[in-house]
């Protein structure tokens, strides 16, 4: 009788060994294809049309903000601190976009922010017009993003309505934007990050819908926004913008 028990102990025990085996080695695996997905990269100059909110088409594009092309260029920039875009935790001048931003101006965006003629307080603008040759796009927008320590995602819903007002003022047709978050080296959610600028801009674009349709506003019609990301982020950004999208299209 104790023999049979130790048997049928031992044939229990190796069978418990093999499924926790099994487990560990599914977890593994699985844990393998996530990390794999995240690590996803895109080549530069990928894009794609995530979808379409009330008429206006929301593209995502593997670019810097010096080199997309559009009628206004959109790039947030938090409070200076010396070196900010330059040294870590900021990304690498070739993965920098804000980096080839300042060096397409020679220097003068960080000129401005050094001196505090442009301070980057949460959601201070300054529009510059760039001589011909200089960004591919015809206007740029800084929009500032506050103190670096303190920023959170739900400020990019404001930023996206500031940056959807302006470029309504502006009478463009389509605008480019670049949260430059990464760029400056801040750990953020970066598919939050893409829903909540898609939502803010889309509440000023219904706002100033309905104002035009009581005769209160006569902006231009927008036919597209580009979402800028970086080869590691836009797969991951377009998860949120298309969330984005799914959201505003059921209101």
């Amino acid at each position: 009788m104790k023999n049979t028990i130790m048997k049928n102990t031992i044939i229990f025990s190796a069978s418990r060994l093999r499924s926790t085996t099994l487990i560990l080695f599914i977890k593994i695996f699985f844990a393998g294809i996530t990390n794999t997905a995240f690590a996803q990269t895109a080549a530069l100059g990928s894009t794609t049309t995530w979808g379409k909110v009330d008429g206006v088409a929301i593209n995502g594009l593997v670019q810097g903000p010096s080199a997309s092309v559009a009628d206004l260029q959109v790039a947030c920039v938090f409070e200076y601190t010396e070196g900010d875009i330059f040294n870590p935790p900021a990304l690498p001048a070739n993965l920098n976009g804000m980096v080839h931003l300042d060096d397409a101006f020679k220097g003068i965006i960080t000129e401005l922010r050094k001196s505090g003629k442009f301070t980057g307080h949460a959601l201070e603008t300054l529009l510059i017009t760039p001589p011909k040759g200089t960004l591919a796009s015809k206007k740029l927008l800084l929009i500032g993003l506050g103190d670096r320590t303190k920023f959170t995602p739900d400020l990019m819903i404001s930023v996206g309505s500031v940056a959807m007002r302006e470029a309504l003022r502006l009478g463009v047709s389509d605008y480019s934007f670049a949260s430059d978050i990464k760029d400056a080296g801040i750990d953020s959610p970066t598919a939050l990050v893409a829903t909540n600028v898609v939502l803010g801009s889309f509440e000023a674009y219904r706002t100033q819908t309905y104002l035009k349709e009581k005769k209160l506003s006569d902006h231009k019609p927008l036919t597209k926004i580009i979402l800028l990301a970086g080869p590691s982020f836009y797969n991951v950004a377009g998860e949120g913008i298309k969330e984005a999208i799914t959201k505003l299209n059921s209101k």
